[in-house]
């Protein structure tokens, strides 16, 4: 039994809180956001696929998108000014990935962590794929800005401003279509969306 701990711990996501240097108006924790990410993840291989006749497996997408934050359980949410501070804290929080992939995989039986080891991290063969997972990521976090400050919260303003460069400056055409056809809709109230 001592190795069948993984989706026990997959269970925890719920009680990892996100951007833990903010104050917010309503906490997001870590399975809201990775539900919203693989959402908007399927999103971006939908429109490739539709409207740049593309040909991109948008359900692997979304599965790497409900997955890409997992080792925060282990780790917590770095918050990204503090994680990008300095390459020597990058390159020791990879590290501490690591090592957090190694333990979450660790939970499962050997017959099964291959279907998961590229899901846990980044991996090579599937480059193509984590770039559209981490526009899924910004534009999630773009949208939080948004509510927060639909909220009347401006701790968010900064925060705002960058993300929406990061975003554009991804130069990903299915997040830039996203971001101009289905982020004004982010604006607006209930009534006004109907």
């Amino acid at each position: 039994m001592k190795n069948n701990y993984f989706y026990a711990m997959l269970s925890r996501m719920k009680y990892i809180n996100r951007w833990g240097l903010m104050r917010n108006t309503r906490n997001e924790n870590l399975s809201e956001h990775s539900l919203e990410v693989a959402f908007i993840a399927h999103a971006l291989g939908v429109i490739n696929n539709e409207v740049f006749g593309g040909d991109i497996n948008a359900e692997r997408l979304a599965v790497l998108g409900m997955y890409h934050d997992v080792t925060e359980i282990i780790t917590g949410d770095m918050p990204t000014p503090v994680k990008y501070y300095s390459p020597y804290i990058r390159n020791a929080y990879r590290e501490v990935e690591q090592v957090a992939n190694e333990q979450m995989l660790s939970g499962l039986p050997e017959v099964l962590r291959a279907r998961y080891e590229g899901l846990l991290l980044e991996t090579e063969n599937e480059a193509g794929l984590w770039e559209y997972v981490k526009a899924a990521d910004r534009i999630s976090a773009y949208i939080k800005c948004i509510e927060e400050k639909k909220m009347g919260n401006c701790d968010f303003l900064e925060a705002e401003k960058t993300i929406y460069n990061s975003i554009r400056d991804m130069k990903i055409k299915e997040a830039d279509y996203y971001m101009k056809e289905y982020i004004p809709a982010f604006f607006k109230t209930l009534d006004e969306s109907k």
